[in-house]
């Protein structure tokens, strides 16, 4: 049975002034490469990206001859951003992506985050070095992502996502870091366009059934859209026949669109509600009323008409009416800038909890209520829910958000997304994890509408004030990922992680249990350094599984080491263990690992054992001497 990783917590108030961070392997950022580059002379080619089928796609082969070219080969004058970056930027290319091209378009209308998103301060001018760079929202942190601008093209045509216009190249340059982010352009083929949305921002998704929507949806699109949020719409496929399938009203199923403005305009005397949307494809338009040359038009005041339809043109976009939207289109998704923007005309800011944490099979894995005897094992979560809401003394407002994380950068290893979901009850007053019994006797308060095999999965509630348990968890038990839950509360809403803080190993091999408390903090804390590669300061599930396989060998040579199964291994014993796992040492070294780690009786307890190893495996192969100098630090010498 694994080892707990750790969960973490904390406030937040958002991501907004968060400094992103470089994610360059060898640990440059953006500005240090192009100053490199422009120094010795040279482009700059990406190692972490190269141009390579590798960067294509991971389950097949390239199917035409590719060439990748940089916009300079492409043209003779290119252009980062010709005038502003707008919505008729975007065109698809042979990448099923549609749902991050409607994300883009819906970019494209807030400028703040735009810019956030598309760093302006790069081009093809005189600093020029064929590095770019994009930064996007993951897992509650702002990533910079640096890429070269060599682009894959046939022909001299680029073949993914590009611009109407033939000498601009933000937005394929964009699909390119976001690509690199998950590993390869292959892993981008389909997709929810309130990921994309949710990236762009660091905002918080909803996610609405026409057919069964409010009957306010109109008003609360509206207010969305007028705060800036995102939005986007689709339509539901029955089978992969139906994807990408056109309807004799112009509109496409199974695709993402984007939603880019909404009006009432008085046509014949009465309010009709209108909504504009836009085809990432560009052209393929609906064809019904209050389309572009539809005669609705024509009983609409000269002044009101021109006002809409300044920007209209045959680019993909147009307008219908509400009521058809809702007929024809099946769900609607909005990323809110600020959260508030939903409920009601008052500013206000969401408070904001933030847990990280891991299901692990044999430990923390426990699968949803179905699986009575394994569900109490998930991870929980205690929510103090004390005020009311300002407009309702009776309920609280609460979003709750749960994400797997890397699931997409996991495809290319087998590993796509897990089905997941949540459970709310009323919570004991004690601060201990709840076991089988509570779940077993007490239902539910409330939880995710369904389970379902989307990276987040995200509901609004509004509960009465009291203690709540939140439990996270995938459908079925045994099946590992790792997650993040945000907590969205109109007011200040006390939360608290109330998993044991002893990370505990309940390891039976061969039916020989190890005898001891616990792990401390310093043997956790070496673990992290040992196996935190990508310098996030926790292990990620990809990280923790590599350390478990190290682990299981180290759990063996214990117990083959530790005859007398006292839980602890003598000086003598551990010298002939170290050899066992390769570490070999001289007496010298021997000699202070013994007065480092042995107690007065000489002997060494399994925690102080695992840091001893861990920390040496940390430091191999490095010199005697260095090993000699940690030693001697690590005991104030």
């Amino acid at each position: 049975m694994p080892l707990e990783s750790s969960l973490s917590s904390g406030r937040t108030s958002g991501s907004k002034s968060i400094q992103a961070v470089d994610t360059q392997s060898d640990g440059k950022s953006y500005e240090q490469l192009r100053q490199e580059c422009l120094q010795q002379g040279v482009l700059f080619e990406d190692q972490d990206f190269p141009a390579t089928d590798s960067s294509l796609f991971f389950s097949q082969s390239v199917p035409v001859n590719i060439e990748w070219k940089r916009p300079t080969e492409i043209c003779q004058n290119p252009q980062f951003i010709v005038g502003d970056a707008n919505r008729t930027d975007i065109c698809q290319g042979q990448l099923g992506d549609c749902w991050l091209l409607a994300a883009i378009a819906s970019l494209t209308l807030k400028k703040d985050a735009l810019a956030r998103v598309v760093p302006h301060d790069q081009d093809f001018g005189n600093r020029y070095a064929g590095i770019f760079h994009f930064q996007f929202w993951q897992h509650n942190r702002w990533l910079d992502v640096v890429v070269d601008d060599r682009l894959p093209s046939v022909r001299n045509e680029l073949i993914m996502l590009h611009s109407a216009s033939n000498d601009e190249f933000w937005s394929a340059l964009l699909e390119k870091a976001y690509a690199k982010m998950h590993g390869s352009y292959e892993s981008l083929k389909g997709g929810s366009t309130m990921e994309a949305m949710e990236d762009f921002t660091g905002g918080v998704g909803e996610t609405y059934e026409t057919k069964n929507a409010p009957s306010n949806l109109f008003a609360i699109m509206k207010k969305a859209l007028d705060r800036g949020s995102m939005m986007g719409c689709s339509i539901d496929i029955s089978s992969s026949a139906e994807s990408e399938a056109k309807t004799t009203t112009g509109l496409v199923k199974g695709h993402a669109y984007s939603i880019t403005g909404l009006e009432e305009v008085t046509y014949r005397g009465q309010k009709v509600k209108l909504i504009r949307i836009r085809n990432p494809w560009g052209q393929v338009e609906w064809n019904g009323p209050w389309s572009d040359n539809a005669r609705e038009w024509n009983y609409v005041d000269q002044a009101e008409k021109k006002r809409i339809l300044q920007n209209s043109m045959e680019d993909g976009e147009f307008w219908m009416e509400f009521e058809d939207f809702k007929t024809n289109y099946d769900k609607v998704e909005i990323c809110n800038m600020t959260p508030d923007a939903l409920t009601d005309n008052t500013k206000r800011h969401w408070e904001v909890s933030l847990f990280e944490g891991n299901w692990i099979r044999g430990s923390t894995a426990g699968g949803c209520r179905n699986f009575i005897d394994t569900f109490w094992t998930n991870p929980q979560f205690k929510l103090l829910l004390e005020d009311a809401d300002d407009d309702d003394d009776d309920v609280c407002s609460v979003v709750i958000a749960l994400m797997q994380k890397n699931r997409r950068r996991l495809r290319k290893e087998g590993m796509d997304l897990e089905t997941i979901g949540f459970a709310v009850y009323q919570a004991p007053d004690d601060e201990d994890h709840q076991g089988k019994d509570f779940f077993r006797y007490n239902a539910s308060k409330a939880r995710s509408r369904t389970y379902i095999n989307m990276r987040e999965v995200s509901e609004r509630f509004a509960l009465p004030p009291g203690k709540y348990l939140l439990v996270p968890t995938t459908f079925k038990p045994h099946h590992e990922a790792d997650f993040l839950i945000r907590i969205f509360s109109e007011k200040k809403a006390p939360s608290l992680d109330v998993n044991p803080q002893v990370y505990k190993i309940s390891c039976l091999v061969s039916g020989k249990e190890i005898k001891f408390e616990g792990l401390s903090l310093s043997t956790c804390h070496s673990i992290i350094n040992l196996m935190d590669v990508d310098n996030t300061g926790m292990l990620e599930f990809q990280e923790f599984k590599v350390f478990w396989e190290k682990m299981k060998k180290w759990i063996m040579l214990f117990l083959s080491f530790d005859t007398d199964r006292s839980g602890k291994m003598s000086s003598y014993e551990l010298r002939s263990a170290l050899k066992a796992a390769g570490m070999q040492l001289n007496n010298k070294l021997l000699q202070l690992v013994g007065l480092r780690f042995a107690d007065q009786n000489y002997d060494i307890d399994f925690d102080d054992y695992l840091t001893c190893i861990v920390r040496l495996e940390n430091m191999f192969p490095l010199t005697v001497l260095l090993l000699l100098q940690f030693l001697m630090l690590s005991m104030n010498v």
